[in-house]
């Protein structure tokens, strides 16, 4: 019961920043006259992890706006897939929403909500049933950075050991925006 209505609050919240974040840059868009494409930022990930019988795939465009030198918000698509021979295949898809702090120019703090959707499909000689569900993140996370780079490590606070697609809610970071 505590999981489902989590869920919902975390729905409601991740489309409320959605919001708030797109009237913020449209005001801060009006105010610039025309500069809005100046101080947006582009980055992401991107990932391969792969052995003998498994296979990891993913793929993370980002953009942020830059408010100033030390503001910035922005979104995030996220597609990953997973295989393992005789075992499963998975493909999960979501979106994100972060915001960087820079307390001084080295030191960066983080907030990124992510709301992922997972379908996992296993061998039918497996006794998993398959799965397909939606799963919430909040990373809240500290890092490095220098010029386009930033490094670190982030938590996160909404963490499932049962339905988390990460093996532990601390995960390492590396960013790039250009």
């Amino acid at each position: 019961m505590l999981t489902k209505t989590l869920f919902h609050i975390t729905k409601k919240a991740s489309l409320l920043c959605v919001v708030f974040s797109f009237c913020f840059i449209h005001i801060q868009a009006q105010q610039t006259k025309g500069d809005f494409w100046n101080q947006v930022r582009f980055g992401g990930n991107l990932a391969l992890s792969f052995g003998n019988e498994f296979f990891s795939g993913t793929i993370a465009p980002s953009a942020i706006y830059q408010f100033d030198e030390r503001f910035a918000l922005g979104l995030g698509l996220n597609a990953t897939f997973n295989s393992q021979k005789d075992f499963y295949k998975s493909t999960i898809l979501g979106g994100s929403l972060i915001g960087l702090y820079n307390v001084i120019p080295a030191i960066q703090l983080s907030a990124e909500f992510e709301q992922l959707h997972v379908d996992r499909n296993y061998d039918s000689r497996t006794i998993y049933r398959d799965e397909n569900y939606w799963i919430s993140a909040l990373y809240l996370g500290a890092g490095y950075r220098t010029g386009n780079f930033a490094f670190g490590v982030r938590y996160d606070v909404l963490y499932d050991d049962n339905k988390s697609i990460y093996y532990s809610p601390w995960s390492p970071f590396f960013r790039v925006y250009f």
